[in-house]
């Protein structure tokens, strides 16, 4: 195999780390909140920049309810219904993914949302406005269509997406079509969207496009590439985030055989898939191409820059990572500038604790390991802070949870 070259000087910054979990970890625990509501399949809870502290939960199966500021309510208001309105194949990981709020949706009542649809098989971005008439509900016939993003199959669609808090750029992360292996070979393609972070201005227009292209995205220049890419060689990112303390975006990749990974991306990354899974060799890349007939394409070429994750974990940690965001909240300063992310299938939560002066991961603190790996407390689809920054965990089983200092 061709040997993969080393990292660029920039990217040296992100080199892997695998650390033990810290025997000091700070004292926290979980604690059941909203367990009166009725919750399907929450995957995002976002508080819009607006000042009224409301947050909205984004169910897969469709809805997108406000949750109430009292967490023993049995009730809450459902903003928008798109339950007719997305398409399902398979409802593991296809429906409503993804809710971004305007930076200026107090002034201009936009947000934005990803979902899954069908006759072609697509990942669609789109941008809704409030009703005029009710804050708490969304205007359904406002869907102005951004991207569709052609998707084979029915996993890895990803669907995260944010805005910069620096220039209010849009980011929308792909999966990379899906199946095993990466078969449809999409993620190192930049013709394609999938497998990729793409970067758009929602507040301007290029050519006929519905969306602005940033002056400053990496490939305007390069000969057929999608100008819409920020980064790429993704296989399906599940959580990412800007940390506005450091600029740094942190984005967590699910894994296929052997490893979890979380990346920082930087402007034009490659970040491996298919030709590596996490800072390791994809054993299964090699007998796929002799599969399709491409045995001279198996390894990388000679000129490829591939960034390895900062962190990774294997199958004695869990099978599916999932992302957070970085805390900066007051209740738990020990976790203070750790990324929290956790595993979707072992229940196993840590805090991520990386020193951009020092450019290396200098602590990584486990929150939670459940006493029983089939049962685990959470199976996490999603953490995000609260309106006072402090960390809310989402269950797929449908239970909502806070993170909270334990004696």
């Amino acid at each position: 195999m061709t040997r993969i070259p080393p990292l660029a000087p920039l990217a040296l910054l992100f080199a892997v780390a695998i650390l033990p979990a810290n025997a000091d970890a700070p004292k926290a625990k979980l604690e059941k909140i909203y367990s009166g509501l009725a919750v399907e399949r929450p995957v995002s809870l976002q508080i819009p920049p607006d000042g009224t502290q409301r947050r909205f939960l984004v169910e897969q199966t469709g809805k997108i309810k406000i949750l109430p500021a009292d967490e023993t309510a049995t009730e809450a208001k459902v903003f928008l219904d798109l339950t007719e309105s997305i398409g399902v194949e398979n409802a593991f990981e296809e429906g409503l993914l993804g809710l971004a709020f305007h930076p200026k949706f107090q002034e201009n009542g936009r947000f934005y949302l990803t979902f899954s649809r069908q006759g072609p098989k697509r990942l669609v971005l789109a941008e809704y406005t409030v009703s005029s008439s009710d804050p708490d509900t969304a205007d359904p016939a406002s869907e102005r269509i951004l991207l569709e993003a052609q998707q084979p199959e029915w996993n890895h669609n990803s669907g995260n997406l944010f805005f910069d808090p620096k220039d209010g750029m849009l980011f929308l992360c792909v999966g990379d079509g899906g199946m095993r292996n990466g078969v449809h070979l999409l993620s190192q393609k930049l013709t394609s969207w999938c497998g990729k972070v793409l970067r758009l201005d929602v507040d301007a227009r290029t050519g006929s496009r519905p969306y602005g292209i940033p002056s400053d995205n990496p490939f305007l220049d390069t000969p057929n590439a999608a100008p819409e890419i920020w980064a790429y060689g993704l296989r399906n990112p599940w959580g990412a985030t800007i940390d506005p303390g450091t600029g740094l975006l942190y984005l967590a990749d699910v894994g296929q055989d052997l490893y979890e990974e979380i990346n920082l991306i930087e402007k034009g990354g490659n970040y491996g898939w298919n030709y590596k899974e996490a800072a390791h060799e994809f054993i299964g890349r090699e007998p796929l191409m002799a599969a399709l007939g491409q045995q001279k394409a198996a390894a990388p070429p000679k000129d490829a820059v591939l960034i390895d994750p900062v962190h990774e974990y294997g199958r004695a940690d869990g099978f599916s990572i999932t992302g957070g965001y970085v805390y900066r909240g007051e209740a738990i300063p020990a976790l203070r500038g750790g990324f929290l992310y956790g595993d979707w299938r072992s229940g196993n939560l840590w805090s991520l604790h990386y020193d951009s002066a020092q450019g290396k991961v200098v602590a990584n603190h486990q929150i939670e390991k459940p006493a029983d790996p089939q049962n685990p407390t959470v199976q996490p689809t999603a953490i995000h802070p609260d309106e006072n920054g402090e960390p809310i965990y989402l269950d797929w089983r449908g239970a909502i949870f806070r993170l909270v200092p334990a004696e």
